[in-house]
């Protein structure tokens, strides 16, 4: 699988279900994803335009599968997930139409790379 990373730093955001989407959220549209459930809204957005106070898990890496991915294909998160928790690394996955991202704390970026290359991947 060829994979990159995006450059921004990224934060990871729980915001309440009845809660518009913030206008900070959508500041870059480089990478923002949004989700709404019955229990939350998720915004995943560039962390420099999230104000402080917002709960959030912050200082993400976005890497990203390079696509667009047939939606036919499987095992694509398994293939990067499984030797990612196998080192102890935590993701949070978003998928999209084209392609697949998975988030990584930035302080495991190195030790990441290092373990999907061993498993086979390679970054453009």
């Amino acid at each position: 699988m060829d994979l990159s990373f995006l450059a921004d730093s990224f934060a990871v955001c729980r915001l309440s279900p009845e809660a518009d989407i913030p206008s900070w959220a959508l500041m870059d549209r480089s990478f923002v994803s949004i989700t709404y459930t019955a229990e939350e809204l998720s915004i995943v957005c560039p962390l420099a335009y999230v104000p402080a106070g917002v709960p959030a898990e912050r200082h993400w890496v976005a890497l990203k599968v390079e696509g667009p991915l047939d939606l036919e294909l499987t095992g694509i998160l398994s293939s990067l997930a499984a030797p990612l928790a196998a080192a102890g690394i935590s993701i949070f996955a978003i998928s999209t139409f084209d392609t697949d991202y998975l988030l990584i704390k930035e302080q495991n970026l190195a030790h990441a790379r290092q373990v999907l290359e061993a498993a086979g991947h390679r970054f453009v």
